[in-house]
């Protein structure tokens, strides 16, 4: 009885053995190669998969989605003969499992190899700057030329990013000095720019003050100008309307005589003709008064009659006498006026020079 029991418990360890090797189960995103008697069979989905047992057996298990792979920095020489040291990212996916495990040994070696060689033939043939500076055109010629090369390996590359390019220290030294020579350069040329622009503001607004001030000036001037004419048609009016006599011309004019040196820069004046004409216009209003004046000399009551000879006499002799007073107030009317213009203009040459020192003063 026993040995009965012995053979069923192994006939039903080996049947679920048997089971166990036939039911596969694949993760999503998962694919497993098959190989039957060490010859691929075929490649199981995502899902519950049946395989022969004991004949079957997985070889490879791959990861379809896609991946990063970040390689260490190799150096690369430029081609101005300058060692830089380059990391790249890189990403990509598998397409084919069959192929990325039948077609190479080892794919992420092979592409990591293909990229270093792909980057020493591109930046083989830029200067330092043109590497630094044309980091796109350096991924695109590495992403054509690995899809192409592993295109065969079922590996799809579909991004090749450049992370960090570094030069040497000395050069990093030369670089940020040419940086900051730049920038200092630029920082001068601003400031020049905006020295320029201020000069500039400050000569128009200078132009457009000296401009408002003459046109200031222009406006008090042409009205200062047209109050003296308005003032001088006035009294051109009053002189004409009341009929003025010429000795009140005569007097108004010299009594503005002295203002004719009463400006600060005279150093001479010139006395017109017409002052001459003013003093006998003078003398004659202070002759006409003076003989006026006098009244005609009593007859004494004890004079008797006299001849033709008498009479003649009498009537000459005061109108000699008048005459000579009339002369003599006249003479001194026209001392008087000449002496009174006289006292004038050397009181105002007087003013004048007075003005003029105390300029001269200030000035010094």
């Amino acid at each position: 009885m026993e040995p009965v029991v012995i053979a069923v418990v192994v006939a039903a360890i080996v049947i679920v053995f048997l089971v166990a090797s036939t039911v596969r189960i694949v993760p999503q995103a998962r694919r497993y190669n098959i190989e039957r008697f060490g010859r691929y069979r075929r490649t199981l989905q995502p899902g519950l998969n049946l395989v022969l047992p004991v004949a079957d057996r997985i070889n490879t298990k791959l990861d379809v989605r896609e991946q990063v792979y970040s390689s260490d920095p190799r150096p690369v020489i430029t081609e101005d003969n300058l060692v830089v040291n380059i990391d790249t990212v890189l990403y990509y996916q598998i397409t084919d499992p069959r192929a990325a495990a039948y077609e190479v040994a080892d794919y992420l070696q092979a592409i990591d190899q293909l990229t270093v060689t792909t980057l020493r033939n591109v930046i083989g043939s830029m200067d330092l700057e043109e590497t630094l500076t044309s980091r796109e055109e350096i991924n695109s010629r590495l992403r054509a030329v690995l899809d192409d090369a592993t295109g065969k390996w079922g590996i799809r590359v579909n991004r090749v990013e450049i992370k960090a390019i570094d030069p040497p220290h000395t050069i990093k030294e030369a670089m940020e000095k040419q940086m900051r020579a730049e920038r200092d350069k630029r920082a001068a040329i601003l400031h020049a720019e905006g020295e320029r622009q201020a000069k500039i503001l400050t000569a128009e607004g200078t132009k457009q003050k000296d401009i408002l001030e003459a046109q200031g000036a222009q406006q008090a001037m042409i009205l200062r100008a047209d109050g003296e004419a308005k003032a001088v048609e006035l009294v051109f009016q009053a002189v004409h309307r009341n009929n003025a006599d010429p000795k009140v011309l005569a007097y108004k004019y010299l009594e503005t005589l002295p203002h004719l040196a009463g400006s600060d820069n005279n150093t001479f004046w010139v006395i017109p003709g017409e002052l001459t004409e003013a003093v006998r216009t003078v003398t004659r209003a202070f002759g006409d008064q003076s003989t006026a004046t006098p009244a005609p000399a009593a007859r004494p009551e004890n004079a008797g009659p006299v001849g033709a000879g008498a009479a003649s006499d009498e009537a000459r002799g005061p109108a000699l006498e008048s005459g000579s007073a009339v002369l003599l107030d006249a003479a001194k009317a026209a001392d008087e006026a000449g002496k009174e213009a006289a006292a004038a203009v050397n009181d105002a040459k007087a003013e004048a020079e007075a003005a003029q020192s105390t300029t001269v003063s200030r000035r010094a």
